[in-house]
């Protein structure tokens, strides 16, 4: 069984983005107190009194995730270490409060609020028209006004990548410190987060990119239900992993450490999302044999340099992060970088090409099918 039961500790008390987290102690305190706002402070070099003050609202996830909300703040921490920037960080997990949180956020006036998620979509329609002088970033989606620059990530094209990935491998022998893939059989797994579109999109772009290497393959899918509780994850990685898969990815954020559990339990491997998670979660750099991931960050520093160069007009309107601009990528997992078969990197290199060179036809866009 997966012994780290999720969540933070429900305290209700502020935490400062400045002192380190141990996520792994964080899972065993408890469950994730649903719609509990904390707030901290990143300061630049003036704190509160530095020259720019921006904001960044969470996803569902929250902060710690090791993956989409701590990839988008990295990229206000890199801008805050070059700049007199002081980042404020608000966690919200319950998306039925951030109508709210973007208007507390904007009543102070800061010079930019990163809202990172689709979820926050709909509350900003409203407040960006409330808050006009704000300047806002939207992730995963846009929104038509002069002051939201809205940033599609090509997540069909990372997914795509995750399943050539996948496919790849379950077809290849390799053993690993105890875990191993069954050529023979070659099935592989899906888990995601919440049974959403975007999630759902995931699931099928990753089945076109095992596909695209061998029609033959089969997926099995599930969903967790949370983005933060690896609980439910590992019931369906392990699960997957009882039904013959030798690999499951994972698109469930700070809760996919279950599948990354569900495979060291079980002797068989996993891959990451958005970020090198075989770095970001080292005690699992064993069995991830290496992650589909997007450069948030340089999208989040694109967007605050522009606020400090006062060049909104560069990034205003929708922007994208894709395979072609170099922004989405594969990564082999840190423990295999030296044992990866060459297939590998052929097909990852010839789908990316042809994703580049629009010979893909996604059943999926990049939020939704």
């Amino acid at each position: 069984m997966f012994s780290r039961t999720g969540g933070r500790d429900g305290s209700g008390e502020s935490r400062n983005r400045t002192v380190p987290v141990d996520r792994r102690s964080v899972l065993r305190s408890g469950a994730v107190v649903g719609g509990m706002a904390l707030a901290g402070c990143i300061g630049g070099n003036g704190g509160s009194d530095a020259e720019y003050q921006m904001t960044i609202i969470s996803s569902p996830a929250g902060f710690d995730d090791q993956a989409f909300n701590d990839n988008a703040l990295e990229g206000l921490e890199e801008a805050a270490d070059e700049w007199d920037i002081s980042v404020n960080t608000i966690e919200e997990t319950n998306q039925g409060e951030y109508g709210q949180r973007q208007a507390d956020a904007a009543e102070s006036e800061p010079d930019l609020i990163v809202l990172v998620a689709d979820q926050h979509t709909e509350p900003l329609q409203e407040n960006a028209q409330e808050y006009p002088d704000v300047n806002w970033m939207l992730i995963n989606n846009v929104v038509e006004a002069e002051n939201v620059s809205g940033w599609i990530e090509m997540n069909n094209e990372m997914s795509f990548l995750a399943g050539v990935g996948a496919g790849t491998l379950t077809q290849e022998e390799i053993e690993h410190e105890g875990s191993s893939t069954n050529p023979d059989e070659s099935v592989v797994g899906f888990v995601g987060g919440e049974e959403i579109p975007l999630i759902e999109a995931f699931e099928v772009s990753y089945e076109q990119g095992i596909h695209w290497v061998d029609d033959s393959i089969e997926v099995l899918t599930g969903y967790g239900g949370s983005f933060n509780d690896p609980s439910g994850v590992n019931d369906q990685a392990t699960s997957q992993i009882e039904s013959g898969a030798d690999i499951v990815w994972h698109a469930a954020s700070a809760a996919g450490e279950g599948a990354f559990q569900a495979a060291e339990d079980n002797g068989r491997f996993a891959l990451g999302v958005d970020s090198d998670q075989s770095v970001s979660f080292d005690s699992y750099q064993d069995v991830i044999l290496g992650s589909a991931i997007k450069a948030l960050n340089e999208a989040t520093y694109t967007v605050a340099e522009a606020v400090v160069n006062d060049d909104w007009e560069s990034v205003q309107g929708e922007q994208n992060l894709s395979t072609e601009g170099g922004q989405i990528d594969w990564v082999t997992g840190q423990a295999f970088e030296d044992s990866m078969p060459d297939s590998l990197d052929q097909n990852i290199e010839d789908a990316k090409q042809a994703i580049i060179d629009g010979e893909i036809d996604f059943e999926c866009g990049p939020t939704g099918c």
